[in-house]
């Protein structure tokens, strides 16, 4: 079956990882067997080539450089020129890799039309939709308007910490007058919003201030892990209310409580791909149907097997999803809006 993954770190694995995504998963282990200076070094889950064994024909590739200010502890750039650049070589690689003929850019229903056509019959050129990750690199509003000219249709204001539009994962705080800025230009262009890591009083005012299309590329719900990274059920409604869509997660930390990293496996918690399945019922049960989930994995997030499914080794194994989402009772009609179809609906639906 056709999937749609709403959140792929690519270019950010390609330059600060530096890995090949042409090459297959374990072309890519074996290369960086014996490195320690990431955490997943020699255990990663994605490439290009996986990705068409798994039949992953679309997805949202990401664009993410932090600004730090002096006062803040977390690695990132110091300044908001340097994030900026940061983003402007990954968005070298997207164009590369077009050329090379590895992914094809989807900006509009007719880009998505011919992506949908032709994928069926090559399976090769995989269709990725271009997203920015914390808005912290945008130096100014008219960089927002380079990076749409440049294919842009989602962008998610905050990341980690405090940033300069809104406040993410793990602080507190509002948008403030830059980050109603933001959200009225993004409204004009009709960039998707992307309510992923914005902390509780920046998702809300978001909500308040912002009346464009909004999704959560990647989250799961707070009901069944107690963290603030994750949607409570309140969040849950306001987003089904507004026609979003949330992709399922599948860092293992966010999928079960009482993970330690560092130190917890996927084995021994018990983190499967069922456990996602939990999160994603949950949603449902909310909304009520399930035309408000999907996938949005971030399966190359800085993480791999180490902290993913247990029943996972690379990204082909979400075609295990379907058969389980069956034995849970979900229609064909379910399975299928939740392994692409809702993603697409949701599209057509903003971009007409």
């Amino acid at each position: 079956m056709l999937i749609f993954d709403a959140h792929l770190d690519l270019s950010m694995n390609a330059l600060d990882w530096n890995r090949d995504f042409r090459q297959t998963v374990a072309h890519i282990r074996a290369r960086e067997k014996g490195k320690t200076d990431k955490p997943d070094r020699g255990n990663n889950t994605v490439s290009f080539p996986e990705m068409r064994a798994g039949n992953i024909g679309l997805c949202v590739g990401t664009l993410i450089a932090r600004y730090v200010k002096t006062s803040n502890p977390l690695p990132g750039w110091h300044s908001p020129e340097q994030a900026w650049a940061q983003t402007q070589g990954q968005l070298a690689w997207y164009r590369e890799m077009e050329r090379q003929g590895e992914i094809r850019q989807i900006r509009n229903l007719s880009d998505l039309d011919a992506q949908l056509k032709q994928w069926p019959e090559e399976r090769h050129t995989i269709g990725y939709i271009l997203s920015l990750e914390g808005a912290d690199s945008i130096v100014s509003l008219d960089h927002l308007d380079m990076l749409y000219d440049a294919g842009l249709r989602a962008l998610g204001p905050a990341h980690y910490g405090p940033g300069t539009y809104a406040f993410g994962t793990d602080s507190s705080g509002g948008i403030g007058e830059k980050g109603r800025a933001l959200l009225e230009a993004m409204e004009r262009k009709n960039i998707i919003l992307d309510a992923t890591h914005l902390c509780d009083i920046s998702f809300w005012e978001a909500m308040d201030h912002f009346n464009g299309a909004v999704w959560a590329s990647h989250h799961n719900c707070r009901a069944l892990v107690d963290h603030n990274r994750q949607l409570a059920d309140e969040q849950i409604k306001e987003l089904v209310s507004r026609g979003a869509v949330i992709g399922g997660a599948l860092d293992a930390w966010m999928m079960l409580p009482n993970w330690v990293r560092g130190k917890s496996t996927p084995k021994a918690m018990g983190a499967t791909l069922e456990v996602l399945i939990d999160h994603l019922d949950h949603i449902c049960q909310l909304a009520g149907n399930s035309k408000h989930i999907g996938l949005g994995t971030d399966l190359d997030g800085g993480y791999g097997t180490e902290q993913s499914p247990a029943d996972l080794d690379t990204i082909a194994d979400l075609q295990k999803l379907p058969e389980m989402l069956s034995r849970r009772g979900y229609s064909d009609e379910d399975i299928a809006g939740i392994m692409h179809g809702n993603w697409i609906e949701f599209l057509r639906r903003v971009w007409k």
